[in-house]
This record gives structure tokens, C-alpha cells and sequence, in this order.
């Protein structure tokens, strides 16, 4: 088993005023050469976004985006004509293959929106661009995973072109799981969005991260009432 651990107060910080973003991999003009990426996932952004601020229209290629709002309302824009608010509660992605433009912007006039914003390099180029929204409501499991993403459309969740599956929790504290890893040659990126938990002895705490590979399984104690998203994904160098 190989693990590596990513502290909160090790991140990367950008504050433009509106936007305070946290950034656990390299963006921008953060730079560490050793927080690249962790298999394809090349983003994961813990963002804060002033009322009524946001990202004006702007264009992405070959990339699998994903946000999961974490309080608050981000209203979205594409030129494919989509128009929503996604919410805590919801998922969206975004296959942006050979282009495309959106926009983002807290809905909200008296409150601020918090949200990931992760980035995960496709196994397919060039694809037809798409965009999708869930509630993942009715998929919560108090105390166990369950599953928000996959690669495969008809499964639990929404779908992105590669080989990853995404998946939330909420436990009680000293509740257990093992996770099994789903692919061969696959590794998991687990954030803790709150509390603190154990997995395979290493202690993470809120905004601490662990990358995990070379195993076929893990095992997460919660030391506190905590949440949590597990990213399983290809080790592609």
C-alpha cells in the first residue's frame, strides 16, 4: 500500500475578493510539483463566492468537470442553452470535449456559496460537449458510501468519460466501512469535508485529504461525526 497525505494548511490560496479558493492540486499561479495530480484527477477546488459574484463566460476543452455545492445557490449558463441553480444536495457535470462556454454566479444576494470544483482528465477526446444535474437526495445512506458518480450512465449517480467512481458519506461517530476499490490498478483520493476519520492508521481532519494505491481495499473509522467524498481513479502517471 503507497498513501500520501495532503494537509489543509498545505494547500494553495488565491483570494480575488469575491473568490477565496483553497486548491488541493496545482492552479493557477499555485505551483507544487508534487501536487500535480493524483491519476487524472487534476482539480479539486474548495471555493467560497461572495452574494451575487461569480465566474463570467469562459470556455474549458477536454475536461470533466464536476461541482457539488456545499451551501448556498450557483446559477449556471452554457452556449448549449442550459440555464440552473444547483444547490447543497445537487451534483453537476460538465463534458466539455472539443469546447465549451458557461458561466457561474452565487444566485444569492445575501449569502455566500461554497462548492468544489473538481477536474478530472478524460479517457476520451474531442467528445460531443454535455451537461448534467442531479439531486443526489435520494441517494443518501446515513452511515455508509454511496455513490454520486461513475463511469457508466445507467448506473447510481451521474457519468464522465473515465474510469471513476464517486462517492459521498456521512457517519456517526466510530462508525466503520471498508471501501473496496473497484477497478484493478486503481487508487482513492478521500477528502474530508468534515470531522475528523481514520484510514489505514493516518488520522485526516477537516479539508485533509489522502491519497491511497496499491490496495484493493481501505478502511474508514470516523473519530468524529464527519463527511466525506472518496474519489476512486486510474494511477495514470
Amino acid at each position: 500500500m503507497n498513501k500520501i497525505v495532503h494537509r489543509s494548511v498545505d494547500r494553495g490560496f488565491s483570494n480575488l475578493g469575491w473568490l477565496e479558493s483553497y486548491h488541493s492540486f496545482s492552479f493557477a499561479d499555485y505551483v507544487d510539483l508534487d501536487k500535480m495530480h493524483f491519476g487524472p484527477l487534476r482539480v479539486l477546488n474548495d471555493d467560497r463566492v461572495d452574494a451575487g459574484k461569480g465566474f463570467s463566460m469562459h470556455s474549458h476543452q477536454n475536461m470533466e468537470i464536476i461541482s457539488i455545492p456545499l451551501s448556498g445557490g450557483l446559477e449556471h449558463q452554457d452556449n448549449m442553452g442550459n440555464r440552473s441553480i444547483i444547490q447543497q444536495g445537487d451534483v453537476q457535470v460538465m463534458s466539455a470535449g472539443k469546447g465549451i462556454f458557461h458561466s457561474e454566479y452565487n444566485k444569492n444576494q445575501n449569502r455566500e456559496v461554497q462548492f468544489l470544483q473538481i477536474w478530472a482528465i478524460p479517457n476520451k477526446k474531442d467528445v460531443v460537449p454535455r451537461y448534467d444535474q442531479i439531486s443526489i437526495i435520494d441517494l443518501q445512506i446515513k452511515n455508509q458510501l454511496y455513490q454520486i458518480l461513475s463511469p457508466i450512465p445507467e448506473d447510481d449517480g451521474t457519468w464522465i468519460h473515465q474510469e471513476a467512481w464517486f462517492y459521498l458519506g456521512e457517519f456517526d461517530r466510530d462508525k466503520k466501512q471498508t471501501y473496496e476499490i473497484k477497478k484493478t490498478g486503481n487508487g482513492v483520493y478521500v477528502f474530508v469535508l468534515e470531522g475528523e476519520i481514520k484510514i489505514s492508521g493516518e488520522k485526516i481532519n477537516q479539508r485533509d485529504a489522502i491519497g491511497i494505491w496499491n490496495t484493493s481495499s481501505i478502511e474508514i473509522s470516523a473519530e468524529t461525526d464527519s463527511r466525506l467524498l472518496v474519489i476512486d481513479v486510474p494511477m495514470i502517471d
